[in-house]
């Protein structure tokens, strides 16, 4: 038998919350005496001590740990529950990431609005181009929703394009184009430029020429696709104030991809019209 002080000293927990753990009856001690009240601890108890405490530190409140520990799971179970656990939370803990790039990518587009020439835009017609192509659905035209299905996309297609033993043969392009349902979700199509040998009708991708812009105006962006907020706004600006008006979604022609997404270079290609 150990006290519960020695208890508390191989468990790593405190005595206060052993007690705490006795009184929603979450871990009992396994003799109490009588007269004075102090609590003993059996060394097997540390087995369910470990698992409260790693419950505990993955999330769950005590209420569920008590619940998941009364059907007694073996440690296959309850290795696998912490697993998923755990992926919940790398997943939490990636899109607080995601939204707190989204955040500094909205400041520094705030901090550096008035600072943008118009220079940087150019005004001109963007050709055809024959492409192989994958498309996806986000809820909207939100980087949020965007992002999670564009990266997947590029990674299929790129694998499967390789895989059919087809060059690529220029920049890969990213174009949007609202969704026939209505609802605000967005139809997001991930392509890469092949040659005009490549026959359509395939049933790995589709093989299309993407239709020539007669005007687009134009805007090289340097950096991650996360922080070119400020570009699209200089678009906005231009066109809003040189007698355009936006007739589509940009396309976002991807020059230079290396691995450091600090190190990208995409020129954003927006349709316009004179009004």
């Amino acid at each position: 038998m150990l006290n519960i002080g020695d208890f508390a000293s191989h468990g790593r927990v405190s005595v206060r919350m052993l007690r705490h753990y006795d009184a929603i009856g979450l871990l009992r001690p396994a003799r109490v005496d009588p007269v004075t009240g102090y609590r003993s601890y059996e060394a097997g108890q540390l087995a369910r001590l470990n698992r409260v405490i790693a419950l505990k530190e993955l999330g769950f409140t005590l209420q569920q740990v008590r619940a998941v520990l009364d059907e007694r799971p073996d440690a296959a179970e309850l290795r696998g529950m912490l697993r998923l656990r755990r992926a919940q939370l790398a997943a939490a803990i990636a899109a607080d990431e995601q939204r707190l790039a989204r955040v500094e990518a909205r400041l520094r587009t705030i901090e550096s609005e008035g600072n943008m020439s118009e220079h940087d835009v150019v005004v001109k017609p963007v050709p055809s181009v024959r492409v192989a192509q994958l498309t996806g659905v986000a809820a909207s035209y939100q980087p949020e929703d965007i992002a999670p299905v564009i990266g997947p996309l590029f990674a299929e297609l790129c694998s499967r394009v390789a895989g059919a033993g087809i060059e690529e043969v220029g920049p890969s392009v990213a174009h949007y184009q609202d969704s026939p349902e209505g609802d605000g979700s967005v139809l997001v199509r991930a392509a890469v430029q092949v040659p005009h040998s490549v026959p359509g009708g395939r049933d790995d991708f589709e093989v299309v020429d993407l239709p020539p812009i007669a005007e687009a105006a134009t805007i090289v962006h340097r950096g991650s696709m996360d922080a070119a907020m400020g570009s699209f706004q200089a678009l906005a600006r231009f066109i809003g104030e040189n007698g355009y008006r936006s007739a589509g979604y940009a396309r976002e022609r991807y020059l230079e991809t290396p691995d450091d997404l600090s190190g990208w270079v995409v020129e954003l290609q927006e349709p316009v019209l004179r009004r």
